[in-house]
């Protein structure tokens, strides 16, 4: 603890590939650069022997390991969780840079004992221009703080890994990230949704959302598509279905209906209404790709529920005959 007895904090670093050398060497500067210091930054690379060794050669201060489990960020942040001794251990993804009072800001929750974890607010720092057809409704689909999340700290159901942090006894209860479920390829699974709701199961404990504890999360143009958008979609409807078999049937995905049923429509009925008032046709555009996007994870949910049975040998539902 500090003089104010504020609890230790340690800082996780995921990396996997050279390629992101650049964005490391700003996200790890970032995390050494905090006004409220961590007493260990450790990079975790996800394995990449080489890449290893240049980590260790480069940022001297720095705790340098290879992930111990199965290739995929959940193992590689659960190599560097275990190896912590802090009360609080706190993650940032390879490709964001931490505001120097990000740590300071994330802690503050943690006054409270039921408070098993928390995360801040993630804003696009996109390589290009922000897509103006792109609805802030959807910035979640490349790991950003979207509309529809609180604007002051409060309760939330769930954080993202890229700006978390958490009570180390409570990560080590629920044993950590499930490893083999995550974001690997074309797979994205919600590891970090996943971890929150069984670290809230675990005590009846609850999650904080400090939005003025910022990161920048790099956005590349490759990600600023509609392509990439719907693909995104169609992904995260598979992974929310493969999400809800992990879970106890009593526990329901109730943000996500929320979502669904509240944030969605008011998007699509604003910007509608702004297109009329001749405020832009990118309102329009706007609307639409809010549609399109319901429907691709809606498309990527039943294909899951179809993949599911068939391999449970259960027996898909015949269409009645009109």
């Amino acid at each position: 603890m500090d003089p104010f007895g504020n609890p230790a904090v340690s800082v996780v670093i995921p990396t996997h590939t050279e390629r992101r050398w650049a964005s490391l060497t700003r996200t790890v500067r970032s995390a050494q650069s905090q006004t409220y210091p961590a007493v260990e930054v450790v990079v975790v690379v996800d394995h990449n022997p080489a890449m290893a060794t240049r980590v260790r050669a480069e940022f001297p201060g720095v705790t340098v390991l290879e992930n111990a489990y199965t290739r995929g960020a959940s193992g590689n942040r659960n190599t560097g969780a275990f190896h912590t001794r802090t009360p609080l251990i706190a993650f940032l993804d390879d490709d964001t840079v931490a505001a120097t009072t990000w740590l300071r800001g994330l802690i503050t929750p943690f006054r409270d004992d039921r408070v098993v974890g928390a995360g801040g607010g993630i804003i696009p720092a996109w390589e290009g221009s922000h897509p103006r057809w792109w609805p802030d409704e959807l910035l979640w689909a490349v790991g950003v703080s979207y509309t529809g999340m609180p604007t002051s700290t409060a309760p939330i159901r769930n954080v993202w890994s890229a700006s978390m942090i958490v009570r180390r006894d409570a990560f080590l209860a629920v044993g950590g990230f499930r490893t083999g479920f995550g974001k690997l390829g074309d797979q994205n699974r919600p590891e970090d949704t996943e971890l929150c709701l069984r670290m809230s199961a675990v005590n009846g404990g609850h999650w904080m959302y400090v939005p003025s504890a910022v990161i920048d999360h790099e956005v590349p143009r490759s990600r600023s598509t509609f392509r990439f958008l719907m693909a995104r979609c169609y992904h995260e409807g598979r992974g929310k279905v493969q999400m809800a078999g992990l879970l106890p049937k009593e526990q329901k995905l109730g943000a996500e209906a929320d979502y669904l049923k509240r944030t969605l429509p008011r998007a699509v009925a604003r910007n509608l209404l702004h297109a009329t008032m001749g405020r832009g046709g990118f309102h329009a555009l706007r609307a639409v790709t809010v549609v399109a996007a319901v429907l691709a994870a809606a498309w990527g949910g039943g294909v899951e529920t179809i993949v599911g049975l068939l391999d449970t040998g259960a027996t898909v539902p015949s269409t009645p005959a009109v």
